[in-house]
């Protein structure tokens, strides 16, 4: 995708569609306990949001942002392009979606609430043209590695009066990781045990209608895992087919994003929270920067495909290698 289409065209689209919408509404940027971690999120749930920005390289907007060392937060999905979001169909014949740059915001969707803390937010939205099929997405730190990741638990709800059949989900990015934003590596992992996912590949800027077609940038990333494709200005697609929710019922699943120091803390807390389907977004220069950001999912038909590790804190990291000296110079001087 040209320059030009990505930085001028695409935005200039999603302003248009905001522009006509009629609600009135405000997103929020949450930032997690440990102060590492800020999610913008917007007024139906998709990521890239104005109100309470953070960062200094993602032109007024937060997606999922990272606090760098030097104290700056740095974000990788709002630069350029604010291409991150969601959308729902059923019945293979209505669907409902948002995303700020690629489609613009609240495509047949009406928010029924919103509310967040500094570190929480709660978004439900409704379909608008099928009245009682609604998508909760409710974000809070991660259970288990709550210094490195933000989980979204999704609840697709039907109460329309009837069993919807065909039920998909999409979510997508365009990932712009600092410091080589538009020109990072991207990698998926999880697609060949992850049994509900129906399309995966690397162009993060289609569309997130699920109806609509989608093509990846890279020849190889249809569907299948891949890793460090690039350096490219490309992204994450993901589309879901939960099949048929009866009415009374719902459909649960979480989304995780993210950010650690490196690449063996992401793959850490990737498999401290089970996560079944993954993608990581990285610097084309990890010499520049090693910092690696995450996008996942469980609960959507798979298993969790990293080992449990764990995922010390900093502090306890300088601890253990402290220890772990102390040991060895021991082992040392009894062996002589």
């Amino acid at each position: 995708m040209s320059k030009l289409i990505r930085n001028v065209c695409m935005p200039l689209v999603g302003a248009i569609a905001m522009l006509g919408a009629s609600q009135a509404l405000a997103g929020a940027t949450i930032i997690n306990p440990a102060g590492t971690i800020a999610i913008g999120v917007g007024d139906h749930g998709e990521l890239n949001t104005r109100d309470g920005n953070v960062t200094v390289n993602g032109e007024g907007y937060t997606g999922v942002a990272y606090k760098f060392p030097d104290g700056s937060w740095r974000d990788a999905t709002s630069p350029g392009c604010q291409c991150e979001g969601w959308g729902v169909s059923v019945n293979g014949s209505v669907s409902g979606y948002s995303n700020v740059s690629t489609d613009g915001v609240g495509n047949n969707l009406t928010q029924t609430a919103f509310s967040s803390t500094a570190s929480t937010a709660l978004v439900t939205t409704g379909l608008t043209s099928l009245p009682g099929l609604t998508v909760t997405h409710s974000f809070t730190p991660a259970t288990t590695a709550a210094g490195v990741l933000y989980r979204a638990h999704v609840t697709i709800a039907n109460t329309t009066g009837a069993t919807v059949n065909d039920v998909q989900y999409v979510r997508v990015m365009d990932w712009d990781v600092p410091p080589t934003e538009f020109s990072e590596l991207v990698t998926i992992k999880g697609t060949g045990t992850t049994t509900l996912l129906d399309t995966s590949h690397n162009d993060g800027f289609a569309t997130a209608n699920p109806l609509g077609s989608t093509s990846p940038i890279t020849a190889g990333t249809l569907n299948t895992d891949f890793s460090k494709v690039g350096p490219n200005d490309h992204g994450a697609y993901f589309k879901f087919n939960f099949g048929s929710i009866e009415d009374g019922k719902a459909y649960e699943f979480d989304i995780f994003y993210g950010a650690a120091p490196d690449e063996a803390g992401a793959i850490a807390a990737i498999g401290a929270e089970g996560i079944e389907l993954y993608s990581l977004g990285q610097s084309s220069s990890p010499t520049a920067s090693p910092i690696t950001y995450i996008f996942g999912f469980k609960g959507v038909g798979g298993r969790p495909i990293e080992p449990p590790t764990g995922v010390p804190e900093p502090g306890s990291l300088a601890l253990l290698a402290l220890a772990c000296a102390g040991l060895w110079g021991s082992r040392r001087r009894v062996a002589k």
